[in-house]
């Protein structure tokens, strides 16, 4: 079985797979994969500097993620840019690695962390769709602390994604990270039996 698992920034994602791995399930993680396929010397990251110039590549040749963030998250034309060279081949990578682990461990929940999977319209390739959920507001204070950044700056960020609220009626599984990680794991080991799962 496979689930997608998605949030919103700050919702606490990393949290809730690590519990989920935790319990034995195997987990391809999209931003990993994202951050591979821009490694230097790789075609992607010469595509993403052709289009974004320089001043987004460090003196070693590796991407500069904050510059490029600040870039894409104040002008959607530019994230779609960026969403056009880099989905592709991520993509390609999980599909690739979600198939070996259904296939070389068929008894395991595999689990794909991706962030985008709504507004990518990846949904239907997963026998399900878990959400991590925490109200805007609280997203945007634990963004506020995670990031070091302004309110303004948080809201932009998070503003730049599907509305979480909206995410909440697309999804199969609800689990609400907004309180204690007791909380959360008392959620994820309901789901859990729920399932099935050993």
């Amino acid at each position: 079985m496979n689930i997608g698992l998605t949030g919103g920034i700050a919702t606490g994602k990393s949290t809730v797979s690590k519990m989920l791995v935790d319990k034995g399930a195997i987990l391809i993680d999209a931003d990993q994969v994202a951050r591979e396929v821009v490694l230097p010397g790789s075609a992607v990251l010469d595509k993403v500097y052709e289009r974004f110039g320089q001043a987004i590549r460090n003196a070693d040749g590796s991407l500069d993620r904050k510059k490029l963030g600040d870039i894409v998250f104040a002008d959607r034309k530019a994230r779609k840019d960026l969403e056009a060279l880099l989905h592709p081949a991520i993509r390609e990578i999980m599909k690739e690695r979600m198939s070996r682990a259904e296939l070389e461990h068929p008894e395991s929940l595999v689990v794909a962390d991706i962030p985008l999977l709504f507004e990518s319209g990846l949904q239907h390739l997963y026998d399900e769709v878990l959400l991590v959920y925490v109200p805007e507001e609280i997203q945007i204070r634990r963004l506020m602390a995670r990031d070091g950044i302004d309110e303004e700056q948080a809201t932009l960020r998070i503003r730049a994604q599907m509305p979480i609220e909206d995410k909440k009626k697309m999804a199969d599984i609800v689990i609400d990270n907004s309180g204690t990680p007791e909380s959360t794991r008392n959620q994820i080991d309901l789901f859990w039996i729920g399932k099935g799962l050993k």
